[in-house]
């Protein structure tokens, strides 16, 4: 239906006292416009810092921030979703609010997908960056044994806390470096059940949306039923019409023409 159509549903229930706007509809259906707006606002700024991953703008802050506002999307994300689910199994509603219910459900089913999207990148570029870790770990690890065995060996003529104090910084930086593989494993896993549970979460909606259109087809294909009929029994009540309008000029007919024997009778017999 267009914007023209509903102008003019609307303008003729306005003119005939039957337009009423729901108050809770409408209340409900503007709370989920403005946090479908803030959630796209959330998405451009995720595109720009998940860009930063693995690039040398890539920081603790950036990580930070991008871990934040994907934890605070995803539960945006989940209630704009029953909101959506609720205005979607709203009854007895007129055309602009089934027009509105459509409109909501696409820009939430488009603003998720986008979402999707940017979360599997931003969990390809932490696996990349776990992998990475670990191959300098191991590194590490080697160049700390080698730098020992080198100590070990020039103690017969160097002192021995250089060495010693080379390795100790070594292992701490192991260390440091195993910590943050550890956290970025649980971002990981954090990012995996969130992009799972929306994945659901997008689903239910489909499936509501269907139904709905199912529903809608079923309507539309009842209407053309009853229109069908109807047309049928109207050309069945346009043929007994005829069928009464030839019958009674037939008797019409046959009235005349007993009328025109009779007379001849009875003139013969008065004549005779």
């Amino acid at each position: 239906m267009s914007f023209d159509q509903l102008s003019s549903v609307e303008a003729g229930r306005r003119r005939g006292g039957q337009y009423s706007d729901d108050p809770a509809f409408q209340k409900l259906s503007q709370q989920l416009s403005n946090k479908l707006f803030k959630l796209q606002g959330n998405i451009a700024n995720l595109t720009r810092d998940v860009g930063h991953l693995g690039t040398r703008q890539d920081n603790a802050r950036v990580r930070e921030r991008v871990n934040d506002v994907l934890e605070e999307t995803r539960d945006m994300f989940k209630e704009v979703g029953e909101g959506v689910k609720k205005i979607q199994s709203w009854e007895d509603v007129n055309p602009t609010q089934r027009y509105q219910q459509q409109k909501l459900s696409r820009e939430f089913q488009t603003t998720l997908s986008d979402f999707q999207t940017l979360q599997r990148r931003a969990l390809e570029k932490e696996k990349a960056s776990v992998s990475a870790a670990r191959a300098a770990v191991g590194d590490g690890e080697v160049a700390t044994g080698s730098d020992a065995e080198g100590g070990l060996e020039g103690g017969l003529q160097l002192q021995q806390q250089e060495p010693e104090l080379a390795r100790l910084a070594a292992q701490d930086e192991v260390d440091f470096q195993e910590a943050l593989i550890i956290e970025r494993e649980d971002e990981i896993r954090n990012i995996e059940q969130g992009v799972g549970d929306l994945n659901v979460l997008f689903t239910q909606v489909a499936t509501m949306v269907q139904e709905q259109g199912e529903q809608l087809d079923t309507i539309a294909d009842n209407v053309e039923s009853v229109r069908t009929d109807t047309r049928g029994a109207d050309y069945e009540l346009r043929a007994a019409a005829r069928y009464q309008r030839n019958a009674r000029s037939k008797a019409c007919c046959l009235l005349l023409i007993l009328s025109v024997i009779l007379t001849i009778i009875l003139l013969a017999v008065f004549l005779g």
